[in-house]
């Protein structure tokens, strides 16, 4: 059998930050608008620098460049080109990261493989939106003067990656809702807009021990909330990568959510003495910093699994009827421009927090109602998604909430 051809060489991975609520809110100008900045941005620039676009995953790509000037050079150029794009575009934008790295692959036809692919991909993750993230050893490759226009952030921990990877990250400079930098100590992201149904963003939670074996710990009980929140149509939520990149960083809640473009944020902590694990979890709003549910689990290292599963359980089941309430007093206070649309959210306010099957649609009624009358109405139309939930996810519904209730 012949052997697959190994090279080094430089590769960027790239994808659109938020797809998932991009698609959601409009199908099909996102796509149109994927493949207008391909057309008008993407290809010409490519050929300009080299590059060549070997893989496409929907809403991402993988690109080879010859050398890392080159990729560098053509990452700036493309960020700088969205950045002006997305100017002024609100909700319409397509905000993009980027990752580069040094890659030793294996080539197979026009195909590149290997386990420096995936490295990059999720170095691509860790990057803000609209930003360029690159590694230590990228940037030795780099001339002064190119290489001076990134700014050395807190390495990166990685999934399946030993040691934290040492980055440094490019922003675009100018514009009023675009940060000409990041932080000391941290990095930053152009503000993604929050969708109008409901969005959660599960951040890593901090290992209060000194054991380092609890970190690991954390991590897992994180993994389990995301997995089991996202079951939960009710809501968005963020992807686990996207939100990890703030981990052990001091941040404020409110520019994570701007970030990540969510509403809500749910953080915590664990400790463990022994073979005694405590973990400490909060939801915090995101528009105001409040705190709208909070609640604390103790269990045994020694059956981690199981309690890892417990947690999440008890922590999605008691977030859903949260998020619920929280979204319904934001309904309260923010009036449509039609009375009679509004009376009609009223009205169906408490047949959605009935939790019955019957109820619920007619609580769909009322709202139909009142978007034909106002479709500007936007808690209207969030209040339509979210009553729309219950009946795509009942069964996990009724699990969660009974774990919650013996919790």
């Amino acid at each position: 059998m012949r052997r697959a051809t190994r090279k080094l060489t430089v590769l960027v991975s790239l994808d659109v930050a938020g797809y998932t609520r991009l698609i959601g809110r409009d199908e099909r100008g996102t796509l149109d608008e994927i493949a207008a900045i391909r057309r008008t941005i993407i290809d010409p620039s490519l050929e300009t620098h080299g590059g060549f676009l070997f893989k496409t995953m929907g809403d991402g790509g993988l690109i080879e460049f010859p050398n890392v000037e080159d990729s560098v050079r053509w990452a700036i150029g493309f960020q700088t080109a969205m950045a002006e794009r997305n100017a002024g575009r609100g909700d319409r934008q397509v905000p993009v990261r980027l990752a580069i790295a040094l890659a030793d692959v294996f080539v197979e036809g026009e195909d590149r493989f290997g386990a420096a692919v995936g490295f990059v991909d999720r170095l691509q993750h860790a990057a803000p939106p609209g930003g360029v993230l690159i590694t230590l050893a990228a940037r030795h490759q780099l001339a002064r003067s190119l290489a001076a226009q990134f700014t050395k952030i807190d390495p990166i921990a990685l999934r399946d990656v030993d040691e934290p990877v040492e980055a440094w990250l490019w922003m675009p400079a100018g514009g009023a809702d675009r940060p000409t930098g990041p932080k000391p100590g941290g990095t930053v992201a152009i503000p993604v807009p929050a969708p109008d149904r409901p969005s959660i963003a599960v951040l890593a939670f901090d290992n209060l021990s000194v054991d380092p074996e609890a970190d690991s710990i954390a991590d897992g009980v994180v993994e389990e909330i995301t997995a089991t929140l996202s079951r939960i149509r009710d809501f968005m939520v963020i992807a686990r990568n996207s939100a990890y990149v703030y981990k052990g960083r001091p941040h404020d809640v409110r520019e994570v959510a701007r970030a990540l473009g969510v509403r809500y944020v749910l953080e915590g902590s664990l400790r463990k003495s022994g073979d005694q694990v405590r973990v400490t979890a909060q939801l915090i709003d995101a528009e105001n910093g409040a705190h709208i549910w909070a609640d604390s689990f103790r269990g045994k290292a020694d059956n981690i699994f199981e309690f890892e599963d417990r947690i999440a359980e008890s922590v999605a089941g008691a977030l859903r009827p949260s998020i619920r309430a929280a979204e319904i007093e934001q309904a309260k206070r923010k009036r449509p421009n039609s009375l009679a649309a509004y009376d009609l959210v009223l009205k169906a306010l408490p047949l959605l927090w009935s939790h019955r099957g019957d109820a619920n649609g007619e609580a769909i009624d009322l709202l139909d109602r009142a978007l034909a009358i106002d479709p500007s109405y936007p808690r209207g139309g969030g209040l339509r998604r979210l009553g729309a939930g219950p009946a795509r996810g009942l069964q996990l519904d009724l699990r969660l909430r009974q774990s919650a209730g013996r919790g």
